[in-house]
Order: structure tokens, then C-alpha cells, then sequence
């Protein structure tokens, strides 16, 4: 097989969520959407539900807005009202990525807790599980639909809600570092972790209350490099790649492919 191409290994997980930031969806630098960033998403996750994989996806909204950043030091607008401007640009990210999906043979559903009927469907758990369970890939915008709640902790909340066996965290590195590695060419990176030391040790794994909600229910993290062609195929084929953080050691892990 070639070093460079994903796993032929069958999946080890059988429903994943996919956490996506809103800076997935551009050029590094860069805000807005590129059409090519879009299309490098979507044709690994059609790679991965084609093989079984039942996945949904949360996307984040930061390439086009951060509602907490813009009413920041300002009483034009509100915190409150910003965070719901936020969770408007993640709907935006969910659409291009739904058409994406779309556009290369993939069924899907985009879901809010907002209600907007002539874009999205309403978020209902059962709803959502019927979908998974017949192969549609399901994207999840707006968050949880409150204010102050990060995208983080909406991924930690549904993957609770739809029982997923892992979330993936999408990330321009390769895993979760002592430092941040694209400042500090010393940092060290992590094979594994436990959630209380990723609290001890203050790691960027995921917002506090997220890293809290998936210690409490037992949901692992892998922090991965999205980048790298083929990655997201390989993370749910086991292959031991990227950070694991959970209580409990990774299952079936197997050496990643050399190149």
C-alpha cells in the first residue's frame, strides 16, 4: 500500500463526530470560505461514511465571525446578540459544506436548534439518530442555540446526545502539545492524555466546560491534523495517529503508516 494513502483497515468506530472550526473553511491567514478548503473536507468525509462510518459534523463560525470578539469592548452590540451573530456564520460554513457533501453523491442533512425552516431542519435527537442510522451525514450548525456556550461544548453535548463513540477534533497539528507548536519549536507533543491532565496542565484540547462534559461521560477526544490528506480515514481505521485524551487506553490502535 502506498505510505501516503489512507487505511484499508476497517473502521474501529461506528459513529463519530467531526468538530470542525470555523478556520477549517479557509486558507491559513485567511477569513471567509475557499471553495478548495470546502472540497478537501468533504471528500474525506464522504471517504468515511462510504465506509460505514456513521458521522456528523459541528461546525464552528470563526472564519466568518466571533460574536464574543466583536462585542467585546463595545456597548453597540451586545455579548449576547454577537454570540448569536456567531452562531449565524456557522450556519453559513454549514451550507457550503452541505453542498460540498452534496455535490459528490453524499445524502445529508443540515441541522440548527434555531429554527429556520428554508435552510436547515430543527435539531431533534431522534431526528438526527434516524438520519445517522440510514447513512446520511448530519451537519450541525448554530451550536447548542444559546449564547455564551462555545462550538466546542455543542460537540461535547451531541456527541452525548447521539451516543457517538468519539469526536474528532480537526486541527492544523498533529495532536495536542505541551506549547503552542507553531510558536515554540520545542514543544513536545502528547500520545495520549487523561482529562484530569489536560485541566492540571491547562492544554488547549478543548473549552473547559467541553473537556468536563466529555470526562464526565466518558467520551474520548482525538486531536488530529485534519490537513493531511486522508487523516480523518485514518484516526477512525485506529491507526495511532494524532492525541488520544480519555481515561481509558485507545482501542485497537495500530502504528500509523510511515510518510
Amino acid at each position: 500500500m502506498d505510505p501516503a494513502s489512507p487505511s484499508d483497515e476497517p473502521p474501529v468506530f461506528r459513529r463519530v463526530l467531526l468538530k470542525l472550526s470555523g478556520e477549517s473553511f479557509a486558507r491559513p491567514g485567511e477569513g471567509g470560505i475557499n471553495a478548495e478548503e470546502v472540497r478537501r473536507i468533504a471528500d474525506q468525509a464522504a471517504r468515511v461514511a462510504r465506509r460505514g462510518v456513521e458521522l456528523a459534523i459541528v461546525v464552528g463560525g470563526g472564519n466568518i465571525l466571533r460574536g464574543a470578539t466583536l462585542a467585546r469592548g463595545t456597548d453597540v452590540i451586545k455579548e449576547a446578540t454577537g454570540h448569536y451573530m456567531g452562531m449565524m456564520a456557522t450556519v453559513i460554513n454549514g451550507l457550503a459544506l452541505q453542498d460540498a457533501l452534496e455535490g459528490i453523491g453524499c445524502e445529508t442533512r443540515l441541522m440548527t436548534p434555531i429554527r429556520m425552516d428554508e435552510v436547515a431542519e430543527p435539531y431533534i435527537r431522534r431526528r438526527a439518530l434516524s438520519h445517522l442510522s440510514v447513512g446520511r451525514i448530519i451537519i450541525l450548525a448554530a451550536g447548542t442555540g444559546s449564547p455564551f456556550v462555545t462550538t466546542d461544548t455543542a460537540a461535547a453535548l451531541r456527541g452525548k446526545e447521539l451516543e457517538v463513540d468519539i469526536i474528532l477534533k480537526a486541527t492544523r497539528v498533529d495532536g495536542v502539545y505541551s506549547a503552542d507548536p507553531e510558536k515554540n519549536p520545542h514543544a513536545v507533543r502528547y500520545e495520549a492524555l487523561n482529562f484530569d491532565q489536560v485541566v492540571r496542565e491547562d492544554l488547549k484540547v478543548m473549552d473547559g466546560a467541553a473537556i468536563g462534559m466529555c470526562r464526565d461521560n466518558r467520551l474520548p477526544i482525538i486531536v488530529f491534523n485534519y490537513k493531511r490528506e486522508g487523516n480523518i480515514e485514518r484516526v477512525v481505521a485506529g491507526e495511532s495517529i494524532g492525541t488520544w485524551v480519555s481515561d481509558k487506553a485507545r482501542p485497537a490502535a495500530r502504528p500509523a503508516e510511515a510518510g
